[in-house]
């Protein structure tokens, strides 16, 4: 693995779940394996599960870590080809790329879409260019179109809660949200289910479908109650539109999932990527409740990164 930005950069899905798994039953048996190496942490947006699991990861593997939150403490950057800069960007990604190519031996960038121009958005330009211009292994730390590292915690916290079926039901369902949202989760976690051995379901508002590219082999209803039934497992999120780009088309509260929601299902148990808001994308009864996975999926971020990160390390 020489990036890591969606599951297609992943070889073998089934064995890297497995090695996260081990990772965390000893975290630090590869700690030689990081020694005198560091990871740079890239952030143009905010963060708290991604930036401290991989800070976390890489000491687990022996390795330095460098956070910059650089739309805060860096120089604005242009990331346009061909234009004259005279105006408030003062750095060219180019250079600021190369330069931190010549600090880190790996690099992980967070960069969120704007929301305004699906083409622009979509054709993940500032992950790209840092892949280009970088010249070292870039890891996403969420990106427009996609959040991988989460998607793997995601499917590893599955994997550690096994029902009594050969395919387990997960559904993805929308959730109504006080501001528009990104697609990046809820595309990442589709294109990761579509690829394990689930039966995987979305269900959502007219208006809401996913692109098309992250939703092959996925089940679609606009009926939550359908999506529900005999469930194992429901991921709660909330995402805008994308054919409508970026665009709220509902509030409707009565998405909003509930105990008495969730009795149709096979007790499934209640996922979210973090941060909720609780009352509107999800109950407290359920983010409180006992079949609540959600602090497990984030204690899985950490082992997550640190298979992936390892995995790119011995292919240094």
């Amino acid at each position: 693995m020489n990036k890591f930005t969606s599951v297609k950069d992943v070889s073998n899905v089934n064995q890297l779940v497995k090695e996260a798994i081990a990772l965390k039953k000893n975290p630090f048996k590869y700690q030689k394996l990081g020694k005198n190496k560091t990871l740079g942490l890239i952030f143009l947006n905010p963060s708290l599960r991604t930036r401290l699991s991989s800070q976390k990861a890489a000491f687990n593997l022996g390795m330095n870590a460098i956070v910059m939150n650089i739309d805060k403490e860096g120089w604005a950057l242009e990331t346009q080809e061909g234009v004259l800069m005279n105006g408030t960007k003062v750095e060219h990604i180019k250079e600021a790329a190369r330069v931190m190519g010549q600090y880190f031996d790996v690099l992980g960038i967070r960069s969120f879409p704007a929301l305004i121009n699906r083409e622009e958005d979509y054709s993940e330009d500032i992950l790209n260019k840092f892949i280009k211009y970088s010249g070292v292994p870039v890891v996403s730390l969420e990106s427009a179109t996609r959040h991988p590292l989460q998607s793997l915690a995601d499917l590893i916290t599955i994997i550690e809660n096994p029902v009594k079926k050969k395919k387990p039901k997960v559904v993805l369902t929308w959730a109504p949200h006080v501001k528009a949202l990104p697609q990046a989760v809820t595309n990442s976690f589709s294109e990761w289910m579509c690829k394990a051995n689930v039966d995987f379901v979305i269900t959502h508002p007219k208006g809401y479908e996913l692109c098309k590219d992250f939703t092959k082999g996925a089940s679609v209803t606009h009926n939550q109650d359908i999506a529900l039934k005999d469930a194992d497992f429901v991921y709660v999120k909330n995402w805008s539109s994308y054919n409508d780009y970026g665009k709220i088309l509902s509030k409707d509260e009565s998405w909003l999932l509930t105990n008495k929601k969730m009795a149709i299902t096979n007790n499934a148990k209640v996922m979210h990527c973090l941060p909720v808001r609780r009352g509107v994308e999800l109950s407290d009864e359920l983010i409180d409740g006992k079949n609540s996975l959600i602090i497990q999926q984030a204690n899985n971020r950490v082992y997550a990164a640190q298979a992936v990160i390892k995995e790119i390390l011995q292919n240094l």
